[in-house]
C-alpha cells in the first residue's frame, strides 16, 4: 500500500502550495526529476459531494492514471471538517483513480481556518481522528490515506496527541510541518519535534519545513530522524534541488541550474498559462520569479526589471531587455 519503501536512504515528495502549486508547475518540475510524488493544492469539502469536474480541474492527472508525464503520482488532498462529506468525497476521488489520498491539517490561511479547515482543527483532536477515521472507512483498502499536520495551533501541546489520533484512524504515513499555525512559515522549522513524533507513531513520517538547501535536507533528517522528505519552496526556487539533494547524499556530481535554465523553466509556465487574462498571467509569472530571486542575484534583477508591469506585452518587452543585458554580464 505504501507508495514508498519506509526505510527509504531518501524520499522526496512535492508539498501542496495553494495558487502556486497547480498542474501547470507539477508538470514542469516533476520534468526536472528528483521528485518522488507531489500532492495537490487543497480541495475544500464544505457542503457537497463535488461533482467529478472539479476533482479533475484541480488534478487533471486523474485522466492519465493519477500521474505527471514523467511519471511522478499526484496525490490529492481535500480539506474540509465534515466527517461523512469529507468521506463521501473521498470515495469519490478514489473511484476517479487517485493514487493516494491525503488530508490537509496545516494550512495556515485565516479564510480556512475561520471555516473550521486546516490548522484550526489540531486544537480538537478527536475531530481529527473522526474525520480521518471516516475517510480511511470509505476508501478502499488498497489506496492510501495520509494526512499532513503542523505542531499546533498557537502552540505544540498538541502535537504527539494528534499525531497518535491520526495514526490510531488508519492513515497510512504523516507529514509533519514543523511549525504551528501562528509561526506561519517563519524560520526556524522545529524538526527535532517530528522526532519525537515518531516515538509514538508507528507509521512513516515524512519531515516538511524550511529545506532550501541539500545541507538543510541532512540536518532535517538527521534532527527530524526522518530520511523522508516533504519539500515546498525550496522546489520553487530551486527546481532541480531534489537531484542536489540526491547527488550530495550519493556522493555524485550535479551541475546545478544555472539562471538560463531557470529562465528557459520560467518561458515553459508562460507558454502553459497564455489563456489567462493579463494580469492573471503577470501576476502567477512574478510570484515564480520572486522565488527564483531569492536564490539568484540574476533572477532578482528580472524579477526587479518586471515587477511593475500588469499587461504582458510590458511584462515581456521588460523580461527579454533584461534577459538580453544579464547574458553580457558574467555569470558567478
Amino acid at each position: 500500500m505504501l507508495p514508498f519503501d519506509p526505510n527509504s536512504s531518501l524520499y522526496i515528495a512535492l508539498a501542496p502550495m495553494e495558487g502556486l502549486m497547480d498542474f501547470h508547475l507539477r508538470e514542469i518540475l516533476t520534468a526536472v526529476g528528483g521528485i518522488d510524488h507531489c500532492v495537490t493544492e487543497f480541495i475544500r469539502i464544505s457542503q457537497t459531494v463535488l461533482p467529478n469536474r472539479v476533482f479533475l480541474k484541480y488534478c487533471p492527472e486523474l485522466a492519465q492514471g493519477g500521474k505527471t508525464l514523467a511519471g511522478t503520482p499526484v496525490h490529492i488532498q481535500l480539506l474540509g471538517s465534515d466527517p461523512e462529506l469529507m468521506a463521501a468525497n473521498a470515495a469519490r476521488v478514489a473511484a476517479l483513480g487517485a493514487p493516494a489520498i491525503d488530508l490537509n491539517f496545516g494550512c495556515p490561511a485565516k479564510t480556512v481556518n475561520r471555516s473550521q479547515g486546516g490548522a484550526v482543527l489540531l486544537q480538537h483532536t478527536e475531530r481529527l481522528y473522526a474525520i480521518t477515521k471516516a475517510v480511511r472507512n470509505a476508501v478502499p483498502a488498497h489506496i492510501p490515506v495520509s494526512a499532513k499536520m503542523r505542531l499546533g495551533y498557537t502552540d505544540k501541546a498538541l502535537a504527539l496527541d494528534n499525531a497518535q489520533a491520526l495514526a490510531a484512524a488508519g492513515i497510512q504515513w504523516l507529514t509533519v510541518h514543523a511549525r504551528t499555525k501562528t509561526e506561519g512559515y517563519k524560520p526556524p522549522a522545529w524538526w527535532e519535534w517530528i522526532a519525537n513524533i515518531k516515538q509514538v507513531v508507528d507509521i512513516p513520517v515524512l519531515a516538511n519545513g524550511e529545506i532550501w538547501t541539500p545541507d538543510q535536507a541532512a540536518a532535517c533528517q538527521h534532527q527530524s530522524q526522518s530520511r523522508l522528505l516533504m519539500i515546498g519552496r525550496g522546489l520553487v526556487a530551486k527546481p532541480d534541488l531534489g537531484l542536489q539533494i540526491r547527488a550530495q547524499q550519493q556522493g555524485l556530481f550535479h551541475q546545478k541550474l544555472a539562471w538560463q535554465d531557470y529562465l528557459a523553466l520560467f518561458y515553459q509556465l508562460a507558454e502553459r498559462l497564455e489563456h489567462l487574462e493579463d494580469k492573471q498571467l503577470t501576476d502567477r509569472m512574478k510570484q515564480w520569479l520572486h522565488y527564483f530571486s531569492l536564490h539568484s542575484t540574476e533572477m532578482e534583477s528580472v524579477f526587479q526589471a518586471v515587477k511593475r508591469h500588469r499587461s504582458r506585452h510590458d511584462f515581456f518587452a521588460a523580461l527579454e531587455s533584461i534577459g538580453q543585458t544579464i547574458k553580457l554580464q558574467p555569470t558567478v
